[in-house]
């Protein structure tokens, strides 16, 4: 835990053989991460610029693409797995996350499927399974659960896709043999991405929305008062120079939560020489701010379902390249 009375954890948000041999079993043992994150663009840039797997998939030539996919990443998460596990044995977490095919986002009964079969093969019980948040997916988290899976909702953008995550995974949890634990991703970064040109023309505050909307969420979950779900920040890297690099993770450090952030996010974070942890903004602050954005035309609902379609289109295209490549 990095820091322990606010019960506050970082886990990387990077995957990659040799960083897992050699960086990251340090970060571990420095408590300065406690889980890790992986998603189909991580494994994009590992699989396809990494040496480390070069042998591997000259062995697995003859194999099918998504196979040979699932071989090289299931041996890293079983990696991550391993390095964590004394941390989930103490409850501290310990969890990696793995994504199901994101081809499989409105196909239940497939992720349903899939969702068991990766649990089984990778067969390390701090594994997570990733489930985007879909209609397809409420069901699929609420059942993997119910199994005894954790799960982690990820493409987290809107209130309403927290609150239908909550639920589902709040049900399988509750009829789960074992004790179960469930993470809401929360995409932070992208909104401000997507919006900052657009309030600056408008004279209106930038690099909140994202935060804003997250705090939100955050609110939602801590007031159901369910300790085996909690809110994880996520999209938390920020790109260009428009803001310092740990930006979204000083911002967000909210009690029982966790951050999941690029190295280069974590490092910046690390320079700094006290950690303080922030309350987040009140309800009646949140309200005003979406009220002001709507007045000048900022449609939030419009935003979040836009943001849910590129992130899932996003994830799609790097999978794609993936087994093109291979």
């Amino acid at each position: 835990m990095f820091l322990k009375e606010a019960n506050f954890s970082i886990w990387c948000d990077f995957i990659e053989r040799e960083f897992l041999q050699k960086e990251f079993p340090k970060l571990v043992k420095n408590n300065i991460v406690n889980g890790a994150t992986s998603n189909p663009a991580i494994f994009k840039e590992a699989f396809l610029k990494s040496k480390a797997y070069k042998e591997d998939i000259e062995a697995l030539k003859k194999e099918d693409k998504k196979r040979v996919y699932e071989k090289l990443a299931i041996k890293d998460i079983q990696k991550a797995a391993d390095i964590l596990m004394p941390l989930y044995e103490k409850e501290d977490d310990g969890f990696v996350s793995i994504e199901v095919d994101p081809f499989l986002c409105d196909d239940a009964k497939g992720t349903i499927k899939e969702g068991k079969r990766l649990f089984k093969e990778i067969a390390r019980e701090n594994v997570m399974i990733k489930i985007p948040a879909t209609d397809a997916g409420y069901e699929a988290m609420r059942e993997l659960s119910k199994e005894g899976i954790n799960v982690n909702a990820t493409l987290v953008f809107s209130k309403e896709q927290a609150k239908n995550s909550f639920l589902a995974l709040r049900e399988g949890i509750e009829k789960s043999p074992k004790n179960t634990k469930g993470v809401i991703s929360v995409f932070v970064s992208r909104f401000d991405r997507k919006l900052d040109l657009i309030l600056k023309e408008k004279n209106l505050p930038k690099g909140l929305y994202g935060i804003m909307n997250a705090s939100e969420i955050y609110l939602e979950i801590e007031k159901e008062g369910f300790k085996n779900i909690k809110t994880l920040f996520a999209s938390t890297g920020v790109k260009g120079d428009n803001y310092p690099k740990d930006y979204y993770i000083k911002n967000l450090l909210y009690k029982n939560t966790v951050n999941t952030a690029p190295l280069n996010t974590i490092e910046a974070f690390l320079k700094n020489e006290e950690f303080k942890v922030k309350n987040p903004p009140s309800k009646d602050e949140i309200e005003r701010f979406f009220s002001l954005m709507e007045k000048n035309g900022i449609k939030r609902e419009e935003i979040t379902k836009t943001l849910t379609k590129e992130g899932i289109e996003a994830f799609k295209k790097a999978f794609l390249e993936i087994l093109q490549n291979l």
